[in-house]
């Protein structure tokens, strides 16, 4: 079925499953000329998908203004509205990473290795895509073109169910890069959207084995936690971002109020938002009240423990403010006794997403780095900077904080799997 045409109505609850199984069916179909297709096709498609964002601004900005005032009526958090906003310049971002996309050199058939066996054998393990890709995510549409683009820089088919908040969006998103896959020859049903609001269709993606060979969800614990209870097909994802950042004794101090509060407030509603501080106990009375009142001054409402209610403007945090993904302008803040407290704290509470420690003693820095097994872990940084974009991926389509397959930004290169290509030359195992 035509996308265009799919998409002109939303599909009644009775025809979701019949409808899912036409969009997996076109998907499997697609992915099989995708796993082939050259790669100046799918840069073509990139390149052109973005100069249609470009073009069709008003007609994005329009539809996000509608999506903006549902979500208003529904009351959405000012985090959640900021994740859901779009603008001139975060129109223009979205087009630059499809062509940095572009750019990038195209992960199939790649080489990862290849040896030589006594046997006579030549083995060579060669990167391939991995198939069918959906993806679930709540209310940012630029999801829409990121995913999109890395499945089809990465040769795979995709299918997006975006969120019902950011339903008008993505669809005048997903228009301009069907005008790139049309314009390149390359199967519309690459990169599809399901046409609806209705979680029935959620549900039934996440059930479609024969057609979806992974699941990204990105969104909230909600969302996250329901993919990963129910679903059948495999997953790459993250529960939560509780991103910490220790400020340790050997810290430069100018450094470490500028990276809190760049983690914390340069966009408090993102999953690389900080949302505890840590500082060293000989900190206290010194960088660490410089930290604390730099936050306070900013706007950010710090739940202090014991130690740090002393500085005035705080207010006591409860034992579940540790461990907790406020996404708004709120941090947790805690004393600890050295990198080891640190550690200690953030194996405990922290979510394996991203983990900074402002330091200039390197070895202290490696000995965080070896004892924390966080997807990402920084020294003297911005857990802001925990983004496909700013790794050189051009964009993401996720982060994911499991161990088996992808961990951290999930790029192109992140979603393809390998195969092994072996020859011989009339070779045969002895008995």
């Amino acid at each position: 079925m035509d996308q265009e045409i799919r998409a002109g109505a939303e599909t009644a609850a009775g025809d979701i499953p019949a409808m899912m199984q036409e969009i997996g069916q076109e998907a499997r179909a697609a992915a099989a000329v995708l796993a082939t297709a050259p790669s100046a096709a799918k840069d073509e498609a990139l390149a052109i998908a973005a100069s249609a964002l470009r073009a069709r601004e008003a007609e994005i900005l329009a539809a996000n203004a509608r999506d903006l005032d549902h979500g208003r009526e529904k009351g959405l958090s000012a985090a959640m509205m900021d994740r859901l906003a779009l603008d001139p310049r975060r129109i223009g971002a979205m087009a630059a990473g499809l062509e940095a996309i572009a750019a990038q050199k195209d992960p199939v058939g790649e080489v990862i290795a290849e040896w030589d066996r006594p046997s006579g054998l030549h083995i060579r393990r060669v990167r391939t895509p991995i198939g069918v890709i959906g993806v679930i995510y709540e209310s940012r549409p630029n999801v829409t073109a990121d995913a999109g683009a890395l499945a089809l820089k990465s040769g795979n088919a995709v299918i997006l169910r975006g969120g019902s908040e950011s339903f008008h969006s993505s669809r005048a998103i997903h228009a301009c890069l069907v005008e790139g896959l049309r314009a390149a020859g390359l199967p519309e049903a690459a990169i599809q959207l399901v046409p609806t609001r209705d979680r029935a269709a959620v549900a039934e993606m996440l059930r479609m084995t024969d057609f979806i060979d992974v699941i990204v969800p990105r969104g909230g614990k909600g969302l996250v936690g329901l993919v990963q209870r129910e679903a059948r097909v495999p997953v790459f994802a993250h529960l939560e971002g509780i991103c910490h950042v220790y400020v340790d004794r050997a810290a430069d101090p100018e450094k470490a109020v500028r990276v809190v509060l760049n983690a914390k407030t340069r966009r408090p509603g993102i999953c690389g938002a900080a949302e505890c501080v840590l500082i060293d106990r000989p900190l206290v009375e010194g960088l660490g009240r410089r930290v604390i009142e730099a936050l306070l001054a900013a706007g950010v409402e710090v739940r202090a423990d014991e130690t740090l209610q002393a500085i005035e403007g705080t207010v006591p945090a409860s034992p579940e403010d540790f461990g907790r993904e406020f996404l708004d302008m709120i941090i947790a803040a805690k004393v600890v006794d050295g990198v080891e407290g640190a550690i200690d704290h953030i194996r405990r509470y922290g979510s394996g997403h991203t983990d900074a420690i402002i330091t200039e003693d390197d070895a202290t820095a490696a000995r965080f780095f070896r004892d924390l097994d966080s997807a990402i872990l920084m020294q003297n940084a911005s857990t802001q900077f925990a983004d496909g974009g700013e790794f050189g991926m051009g964009a993401e389509i996720g982060i994911a904080t499991g161990k088996l397959h992808a961990r951290g930004p999930v790029g192109a290169e992140q979603l393809t799997s390998y195969k092994y290509v072996v020859t011989g030359d009339g070779t045969i195992r002895p008995a």
